[in-house]
């Protein structure tokens, strides 16, 4: 019985990381359908102890991977969101209009082919701050996949609220948890990098 025991607590302390977080309280922009989430620093211990087993893809825009860098072991840089006319403006938003990548879908499913994986497999999807990778999520599963995680922090992370710093994003993330990223690219996993 006290084996039985140990081999329980054991199990919870190495699924600690996985539970750790109450994912609760998430903002309405960060939930998700699947109800799948991984910190920054939880999504890099995952897909470091499950490369073959996994997909993970970098959703933010080609811009943002080529100014500010990506982690180091993305499976791909595919864009869930496009500059399509790089002079349309979104007023609301007070930034440049960005629409949704007419062929994401198509091609995450070529990434997991290319992996040996399906739509049953785990995939893990990373943007600036947790927003878009759940409107990404979101997408996968009206398509029929199961096990989509969002990274809630993103790349960059949170806003930060304190007076000096406020708006800078410092607070979390995969760049603020100090996880392995690169300013160079490897060009087989960026997005639609012709011949």
């Amino acid at each position: 019985m006290l084996n039985k025991a140990i081999i329980l607590l054991v199990a919870a302390v190495f699924a600690a990381p996985v539970l750790a977080n109450d994912f609760s309280n998430l903002p309405a922009k960060k939930q998700t359908q699947f109800g799948l989430y991984f910190t920054a620093k939880q999504a890099h211990d995952y897909i470091n102890s499950n490369t073959d087993k996994s997909l993970f893809v970098d959703v933010r825009t080609r811009a943002e991977v080529n100014f500010l860098g990506t982690p180091s072991n993305i499976d791909a840089n595919i864009p869930y969101m496009e500059l399509n006319e790089w002079w349309a403006w979104n007023e609301k938003r007070k930034t440049f209009k960005m629409e949704v990548n007419s062929n994401f879908a198509d091609d995450i499913a070529a990434r997991l082919a290319a992996k040996g994986l399906g739509k049953d497999d785990t995939i893990v999807l990373m943007c600036r701050s947790g927003s878009r990778s759940a409107k990404a999520a979101d997408l996968l599963k009206t398509l029929g996949y199961t096990k989509v995680y969002s990274i809630v922090d993103g790349y960059e992370g949170d806003t930060s609220k304190t007076a000096s710093t406020k708006g800078q994003r410092i607070v979390n993330g995969w760049k603020n948890s100090q996880l392995p990223w690169s300013y160079k690219l490897d060009k087989e996993k960026m997005y639609n990098v012709g011949g």
